[in-house]
């Protein structure tokens, strides 16, 4: 019973940094209809970057709002040179294609400017674990759980409760009347692609203390994070919540019982049942548009 209640504490863990990635897949389909598919290079570099500011002296926790900034840079940059092409000629995959040929790009340049090698990226509190309810759990595990909800809960406030979030929500709803009602949607894409980025590179420093922070982390994390989105529904940020820890303990648990080597079957599994009852998700909502 201790061994599993370890591992759901672990699970919890990967699964809310999943949710992260995944909600900033939410953020970018919310308002545009379109994905980042660099979302998961995206958290790369807000570890690297933020491996670098701790290594040169600056304190963890003012590390977070600077990487946060960065991955805010990161994001317009992406939406600007990569989305807003395809979106003004309506491509519907140009978007997708200029996306991942940008984080192929930033992976290479990580790789260069940081070298191949995974680095250990030093950690802010204790290493040593904390017993709760039985079990053990790491000090950074509750960090990573409670920021990231943090982070989501930020985001939400900012979108329900100020004049700038009401603009993104209402390009949500309806993009033309948004911009009938002198709405700049252009502008709220792209502000949707910067927090988007921020969200997965703030993931990145929260994560990279539990794991080796090198060039290539974020591929991975991003597919999962995309399964999580579309498991949970890319319109419920509940869904997205509860999509990330039940892939995450889904794999912590089969890693231990069964083996390492098939800990990504149950996501994938779960993936393709979603897909073939509920395309929108567990918690989504199918749209119906008409034409």
């Amino acid at each position: 019973m201790e061994i599993l209640l370890q591992l759901v504490y672990s699970g919890i863990a990967l699964g809310m940094i999943y949710a992260v990635i995944a909600f900033g897949y939410q953020l970018t389909f919310q308002t545009s209809d379109t994905l980042n598919f660099g979302q998961g290079d995206a958290l790369m570099l807000g570890a690297m970057v933020g491996l670098t500011l701790v290594n040169h002296g600056v304190n963890y926790w003012l590390m977070l709002p600077l990487v946060i900034v960065f991955g805010m840079a990161q994001g317009a940059f992406v939406e600007r040179i990569g989305v807003q092409p395809a979106i003004k000629i309506k491509s519907e995959f140009g978007w997708i294609m200029s996306t991942i040929a940008l984080g192929i790009i930033f992976k290479n340049v990580a790789e260069n400017l940081w070298g191949r090698d995974d680095l250990k990226f030093p950690s802010p509190l204790p290493e040593a674990p904390m017993n709760f309810l039985g079990a053990n759990v790491l000090p950074m595990e509750v960090l990573v759980v409670f920021g990231a909800i943090a982070m989501m809960l930020g985001v939400e406030f900012f979108n329900r409760k100020t004049i700038y979030g009401k603009a993104v929500v209402a390009t949500f709803n309806d993009r033309d009347a948004a911009k009938l009602m002198g709405i700049n949607t252009g502008l709220v894409i792209t502000f949707s692609y910067a927090l988007s980025s921020a969200t997965a590179g703030f993931a990145g420093a929260l994560i990279a203390p539990l794991t080796l922070t090198g060039a290539t982390m974020g591929a991975v994390l991003g597919l999962k994070a995309f399964a999580v989105a579309i498991i949970g529904g890319l319109t419920s940020g509940l869904g997205i919540i509860v999509g990330g820890i039940i892939l995450g303990i889904a794999e912590t648990t089969t890693g231990f019982y069964i083996s390492t080597g098939y800990k990504d079957v149950p996501g994938l599994v779960l993936l393709l049942m979603v897909l073939a009852l509920k395309p929108a998700g567990l918690f989504g909502k199918t749209a119906i548009k008409k034409v």
